[in-house]
């Protein structure tokens, strides 16, 4: 075993028994070196390992700490299960009354001629109405001037992870790098993974990629293809200006790179053109029913130009991951009855509800967020580092998401956290807050006093 991974071992070992907390910092790579009588190069190797198996994370500026939650990166993926706290502001599922609208279309699918086409396999090209149905939602309510999907162009998964995985499969080989904003969805980090790909962070600022990012990453070293949120992006909140997003597009252009847009929040913000509009011959859109519906409603779809369909079908049917005839079938009915628009009007309302109340109850704090989004983005006061105030926000039964969990570089991390707003009813989410600015405004050593 090389010596580095011994000394990670050993330090390993200290935060396992508890003589490193969690929260605690750990000496400068320099100052580590110089302690141990070991070059400066080892010193880092040590500090890689120790991220890489999720027991680190590096704040930018302030330094290296031990994780508050020490589990190692790879088979777990964040955000993907409740976290066992009673308040959960990890998950991030939004449920309205009106989703009582979609019982009504379920009634005459149980008929026995429509129950036994409904249960029917189906492929990941789907049904013709399918096809339609979804093509209407990637569109929005009223469609862009310039873009509008095709359904000879949409492809089925069982849920929106599926249709991200299927088009990083088509896209991307193993071994190949993958451009992706530097804070990104934890779930592509963990996908990618299992494909052997490589992610490359990606500079981003209050608006999202910066442009030039892409020909940089590209010219130190290949890309195969660029996954982004241009709109409503997770975690930081916002979504690329018109400017941007027309210079990304004739970048990538130039470039000759596809782009996979996740577009996954989307319909909180119908009014933005997605960047399938301006560069549509080279980008998959990816979606899913689950956050416009309903959490248990896991439909994936994929709006994917002809030059990648027959290589992004073949990965999706390989990889298992086609979806069931029965709810693309119900899909279909509530598209068609009106129940969608309904059910998405409705969220939209709630989202703009629940972020000003986030914004009256943390006032003071440095929060980034859409005035439309589920979640916001929180720069802490100075005080606190990010896994040090998880850490004291779970001792009062409350989950939020510390940055290392988005960082595709788990050395570096801003001291920042995110707070989805849509899973608890509204008075609990208020108490969760109010008890959130609390920990804010002290400091962690008034806390253990």
């Amino acid at each position: 075993m090389d010596d580095y991974r011994l000394i990670a071992d050993e330090i390993a070992n200290a935060i396992t028994d508890g003589r490193l907390r969690p929260g605690q910092q750990l000496p400068t790579q320099r100052a580590f070196a110089r302690r141990r009588g070991i070059a400066a190069s080892t010193a880092g190797r040590v500090y890689r390992e120790l991220a890489l198996r999720g027991l680190t994370t590096g704040e930018v500026g302030r330094g290296t700490f031990v994780r508050a939650d020490q589990r190692a990166p790879g088979p777990h993926i964040p955000l993907a299960e409740p976290a066992g706290a009673p308040i959960d502001l990890e998950l991030n599922y939004p449920v309205v009354p009106e989703q009582a609208l979609l019982g009504a279309a379920l009634a005459p699918m149980l008929r026995a001629d429509a129950l036994d086409a409904a249960l029917r396999p189906v492929g990941a090209i789907g049904t013709a109405a399918a096809r339609h149905a979804f093509a209407q939602l990637a569109s929005g309510p009223h469609g862009s001037p310039s873009w509008q999907a095709s359904p000879e162009d949409v492809l089925f998964a069982g849920n929106g992870r599926q249709a991200v995985a299927g088009a990083l499969s088509a896209l991307v080989p193993p071994g190949g790098r993958l451009g992706v904003e530097a804070l990104t969805y934890p779930v592509v980090k963990a996908v990618a993974q299992r494909l052997g790909i490589t992610l490359v962070p990606l500079a981003v600022d209050e608006h999202g990629l910066r442009t030039g990012a892409v020909t940089a990453a590209h010219r130190a070293a290949p890309l195969s293809a660029v996954y982004l949120q241009p709109r409503l992006q997770n975690p930081l909140g916002g979504s690329l200006p018109p400017e941007r997003r027309a210079t990304l597009a004739d970048e990538l252009r130039r470039l000759d790179l596809p782009v996979i847009e996740d577009a996954i929040w989307s319909f909180l913000r119908p009014d933005l053109v997605p960047l399938a509009a301006l560069l549509p011959e080279r980008t998959i859109l990816v979606d899913s029913v689950s956050k416009r519906l309903a959490p248990g409603l896991t439909t994936g779809f994929a709006v994917v130009p002809g030059a990648f369909r027959d290589r992004m079908a073949a990965a999706l049917r390989s990889g298992g991951w086609t979806p069931s005839g029965f709810a693309l079938e119900a899909v279909v009915r509530w598209v068609g009855d009106g129940a969608v628009a309904a059910v998405e009007a409705a969220k939209r309302s709630d989202a703009t509800a629940r972020q000003l109340l986030a914004r009256e109850v943390l006032a003071g704090q440095h929060l980034r967020a859409d005035p439309c989004s589920y979640y916001v983005w929180w720069e802490l006061p100075a005080a606190w580092r990010a896994e040090t105030f998880v850490a004291a926000a779970a001792r009062e039964s409350i989950a939020i998401t510390p940055a290392a969990a988005f960082a595709v570089d788990p050395r570096v991390s801003p001291s920042a956290v995110r707070v989805g707003l849509a899973s608890p009813p509204v008075p609990v989410l208020t108490h969760a807050l109010e008890t959130l600015a609390r920990i804010a405004r002290s400091t962690p050593e008034e806390l253990l006093e």
